[in-house]
């Protein structure tokens, strides 16, 4: 049996391949010929529509069998959707609600049908625009430490963990994307690397050769390609959520795969961070003071959210394989069980620190960069806010095991903020 041709989606094809699911039908109204289809994606990779009928509205977001920002010349498989479907459902399961639904799934054709999210904005667009969500960062913390903690063998039963690894080992194309483009691209002179220059030729220079830096750089990697602690979303930044003043959703986790727990966390921290950092140069007459009060109070937020639920989790829902109950609580030791947590939340808060800055360093030196920093017309003042970033990188990468507080991150963050030059 022949398997089917791929053909990629375009606003005129798509109601004529789509329109006879009786699922799209059902959600998007009986006449496809009046659905009204407009192409939306403006990522990296894929294509993504809203698909408008009388009944309703979707989101149609199709994998293209290439990396979209660099185009045919790197290809990469469609099997992509087939793991983002599957995190979805997992992601939905763990913590009800802050994910889209998923209306159909197409592997073939690697097409995801899914929730179109109305009225709700990219955080990172209303981050730089300066809006303020009110519930975003709780939210954030418990999607955290929910999908983190369930997807665990704190948590799963072990042979269901054990399938689920196998599964998502699968991933192997977008695993290496992050091992390259995060951890090891922007310490030396890759062929897709590029920065603000030659304003930061300087500091980039220095960079490259701090072997410290270089050093910890791969330890990270080290953990995120062998400690394969939980299902990840693997791509978690500001970008990858959208907010209403009301609710939080995320999206997009294509890059799904078991890793350490501290990536996802260290990720999206990194990114609240650098859209601090990056304020100034998008404020208008130093406008931006509460702004700047609200991304660190957010921070914190997320932090202690993540770490009150992943607690409570700990003491409510560890039923897997590690540090069992059989060893603690049921021999009335639940002292032991509250110190082995104090360790795990420990060694999450380093790695945690050590991740979120190589991501600084990624968004500024590599080829994927963030639009809290490009959307800086200025050069000068765009290299500002990105050098300042990039010592804060630094710092968390090579210092992780000495910093306590996010107290203390956050006044070093206050006083790179006031600095003048590069």
């Amino acid at each position: 049996m022949e398997m089917p041709v791929f053909e990629a989606l375009n606003v005129e094809t798509l109601p004529l391949r789509l329109g006879q699911n009786t699922t799209l039908l059902q959600r998007l109204g009986e006449d496809w010929r009046s659905w009204k289809v407009r192409e939306v994606g403006d990522g990296n990779l894929n294509l993504v529509f809203i698909v408008e009928g009388s009944a309703g509205s979707a989101i149609v977001k199709q994998a293209l069998p290439y990396v979209r920002l660099v185009g045919e010349s790197w290809p990469l498989p469609l099997k992509r959707s087939f793991f983002e479907y599957h995190a979805l459902t997992r992601q939905a399961a763990r913590d009800p609600g802050r994910v889209p639904e998923v209306f159909h799934f197409d592997g073939e054709q690697a097409i995801i049908v899914m929730e179109f999210l109305s009225p709700h904005i990219i955080l990172r667009r209303g981050l730089i625009e300066g809006n303020q969500y009110p519930n975003a960062a709780r939210d954030l913390g418990l999607f955290l430490a929910r999908t983190l903690f369930r997807g665990s063998d704190f948590s799963m039963k072990a042979a269901t963990r054990k399938a689920d690894v196998a599964l998502f080992a699968d991933n192997v194309e977008l695993c290496d994307i992050t091992e390259s483009l995060v951890f090891s691209d922007p310490y030396f002179n890759a062929p897709l690397n590029r920065h603000t220059a030659p304003q930061l030729d300087g500091l980039v220079a220095a960079l490259r050769a701090d072997r410290d830096l270089k050093v910890e750089a791969q330890r990270l990697k080290h953990l995120f390609a062998t400690k394969a602690e939980t299902l990840l979303h693997g791509d978690l930044h500001t970008g990858s959520v959208m907010v209403t003043p009301a609710e939080t959703r995320v999206i997009d986790p294509e890059f799904a795969f078991y890793g350490p727990i501290a990536f996802d966390v260290g990720m999206l921290l990194a990114n609240f961070w650098m859209n601090y950092l990056a304020q100034q140069g998008h404020e208008q007459d130093d406008n931006r003071r509460d702004m700047r009060r609200y991304l660190l109070e957010a921070i914190e937020t997320i932090w202690e959210t993540f770490r009150s639920e992943f607690s409570h989790l700990w003491r409510t829902e560890r039923n897997g394989i590690l540090y069992q109950r059989a060893l603690f609580e049921d021999q009335d030791d639940s002292l032991g069980a509250e110190q082995a947590l104090d360790q795990v939340l420990h060694d999450i808060w380093q790695d945690m620190l050590g991740f979120a800055g190589i991501e600084m360093h990624r968004r500024i030196l590599g080829l994927a960069h963030n639009a809290d920093f490009e959307l800086i017309e200025d050069p000068d003042l765009r290299a500002r806010c990105e050098s300042k970033a990039l010592k804060l990188g630094r710092h968390l990468a090579c210092n992780r095991r000495h910093i306590h507080s996010l107290a203390e991150i956050n006044g070093l963050v206050e006083r790179l903020e006031k600095e003048i030059t590069l």
